[in-house]
């Protein structure tokens, strides 16, 4: 059940990582306000360069089990949602983002003449750089984030999976043949069949710097 008295700092502290689950569904209610809330996530010059692939069925479940080497949360969990990343899509007509900017008041005629030239230009520099493909995979991280905080908040269970073999995960979600797209990332998403703990993070000041990064010791670069 949703828990509408969990605040985003509350979802942060308390989200674990569940690596096995209930056979419980996901009310498709629920499931749909999951996906909505992920879309909603910032994606670079709005391009929204990523999309997810919902896998609910025991085909596809097992599918992805054998994509990940066998482990238990594709199995287990009743969704599993995979981020695809979408380095090409700039190239895309955009008419419909910008019509929507414009109806909801957000951009006007102007503003979109000069987005969409220096968003081309942007994207063209990423390209000869060779940069294409890490910045779409950010904006699809940046989503799968979303979806497991909002799920948390909804009494929901996730883990974030990154040991998989990509040509194996394309192949089940039928994107085989699409060199144009990048698996980013697995999320697991059902009730919980295990209580995780916190196992605890390093104090502030061993992640966190100020104006400048201090390198740690015995790093390469200690002299």
């Amino acid at each position: 059940m949703k828990n509408q008295t969990l605040s985003v700092a509350d979802a942060i502290r308390t989200r674990r990582t569940v690596r096995h689950y209930r056979p419980d569904p996901i009310p498709e209610a629920d499931l749909s306000s999951l996906l909505e809330l992920a879309v909603e996530a910032p994606t670079s010059w709005n391009l929204q360069d990523r999309s997810i692939v919902v896998v609910a069925g025991d085909e596809g479940r097992a599918g992805l089990a054998w994509a990940t080497g066998g482990q238990p949360q594709p199995q287990e969990a009743p969704v599993v949602l995979v981020f695809v990343a979408e380095p090409q899509s700039w190239r895309d007509d955009h008419s419909d983002v910008y019509d929507r900017a414009r109806r909801d008041g957000a951009w006007n005629d102007d503003f979109i003449a000069m987005f969409s030239a220096a968003s081309t230009a942007f994207q063209e520099d990423l390209d000869k750089r060779g940069l294409l493909r890490e910045y779409a995979v950010k904006d699809a991280m940046i989503a799968a984030s979303f979806v497991m905080l909002a799920a948390t908040e909804m009494g929901l269970a996730t883990s974030p999976m990154n040991g998989w073999d990509e040509d194996k995960v394309k192949k089940v979600i039928g994107i085989e043949d699409r060199d144009d797209l990048v698996i980013a990332l697995l999320v697991s998403v059902g009730y919980p069949a295990e209580e995780r703990r916190h196992p605890g993070r390093r104090p502030l000041e061993h992640n966190v710097f100020y104006e400048r990064h201090t390198a740690r010791r015995g790093t390469a670069h200690q002299e």
